[in-house]
């Protein structure tokens, strides 16, 4: 049976970290409401202790959306807890996300503290944002780094404390895949209590492996994924939310499932990219301007025979309007052909040799043929009718 894997999208806090890229409180409560019709799971909304604009935005975020989780982030500290407490008052599913660093450099270089020391406070936030009578995440952070048989340990004690949610981010984005998958394994095969909590994937992409990290999570047993839209984040980003649906969506053998409705990202990846002035790259898988376009003469005459030569999913699963063909100095006569059909024009073998060999010359000076480019072309060529 197909499991559920929930999707946890954090573009209204770690998304939103991005350097220039902050939004208004209004457009938040856009963003989250897009987000649950997406069918996103759970919106982590912000931070509410570290502004006052934060604070504010998980209130409305609050009020604003109906089924899905809103989720609080904090330190493992009770003021912290306290204010994320007060800001998810109107929250129909609360969580507080809280935690505390795993990696002995995180113990020793940033709180300068002692293993025992952040296991105790780690158990006791837990146990206090218990009392909030809200959901709880825990997060380990640094887990990528950290000695595993001390990660279960801490593993064990939160989920004993009342964790329903443990968070295993690679918040450096350093692991590879197979030993984060690993990790994920030793824990269900370490922590005794581990069937009583969701384990939850957060992977930076500092090396480019956020994407194949979360899924060697999710393979080895983790059930909630951590992502953004357009993989936006601190640094080199974090997990693209859109990668992650389709390869569940495509690989069906996984035996995975998300409530993802993926006609939806296409969409809602262009507001996210507009709202935060954050141009999507040309080659960014699923949403990027190139992912169903084509250039190559040997691609497009694939293609054109049938779509499924080279795209493993078509345009509409994801909102994308159609598949393009690119006229450029690579193309073949297959793609020339086409474009000139679509235009209306039915030039014979002979003719389209010769229409080529003019095509070429445009091509090499202009890099990317346009359809008026064709037109003027064929204008020249009073041998041809329309």
């Amino acid at each position: 049976m197909s499991q559920k894997i929930q999707i946890f999208d954090t573009t209204l806090r770690d998304g939103e970290q991005v350097p220039g890229c902050q939004l208004s409180t209004d457009e938040k409560i856009t963003v989250a409401r897009e987000l649950e019709l997406l069918g996103v799971d759970v919106i982590e909304a912000g931070f509410p202790i570290s502004s006052p604009g934060d604070f504010l935005s998980v209130i409305e975020i609050s009020k604003a959306v109906n089924e899905v989780i809103v989720c609080a982030l904090t330190r493992s500290k009770k003021d912290d807890i306290d204010v994320a407490a007060e800001a998810l008052r109107y929250a129909k599913n609360p969580r507080i996300h809280t935690g505390i660093g795993s990696s002995d450099i995180h113990i020793k270089h940033k709180f300068n503290s002692s293993r025992e020391k952040v296991l105790e406070q780690g158990v006791w936030a837990v146990q206090y944002a218990k009392s909030k009578n809200a959901e709880v995440e825990f997060f380990a952070e640094d887990s990528g780094r950290a000695d595993l048989a001390f990660l279960a340990q801490m593993v064990e004690a939160v989920i004993a404390a009342g964790a329903d949610v443990v968070n295993i981010p690679d918040t450096t984005g350093y692991c590879l895949p197979h030993l984060y998958g690993k990790r994920i394994q030793y824990l269900f095969e370490n922590v005794k209590n581990i069937h009583k909590a969701t384990i939850s994937v957060h992977c930076h992409n500092d090396l480019g492996l956020a994407t194949a990290n979360t899924m060697a999570g999710l393979m080895n047993g983790a059930r909630q994924a951590e992502v953004t839209i357009n993989g936006i984040g601190e640094r080199a980003g974090n997990t693209s939310l859109e990668e992650v649906a389709m390869i569940i969506n495509t690989h069906k053998d996984l035996n995975l499932h998300t409530n993802i409705k993926s006609e939806r990202i296409y969409a809602i990846s262009t507001m996210i990219s507009e709202m935060m002035r954050m141009p999507v790259q040309p080659n960014k898988a699923i949403v990027g301007a190139n992912a169903f376009a084509h250039s190559s003469g040997i691609h497009q005459d694939g293609f054109l025979k049938n779509p499924e030569n080279y795209e493993i999913i078509s345009p509409d699963q994801v909102g994308v309007p159609c598949s393009s063909i690119i006229l450029t100095a690579r193309s073949g006569r297959a793609a020339l052909k086409h474009r000139l059909e679509l235009l209306g024009y039915q030039p014979s073998k002979t003719e389209l040799d010769t229409i080529y060999e003019h095509f070429l010359i445009i091509a090499d000076e202009k890099k990317k043929v346009e359809n008026e480019d064709l037109i003027a072309l064929m204008g020249q060529m009073p041998i041809l009718v329309k």
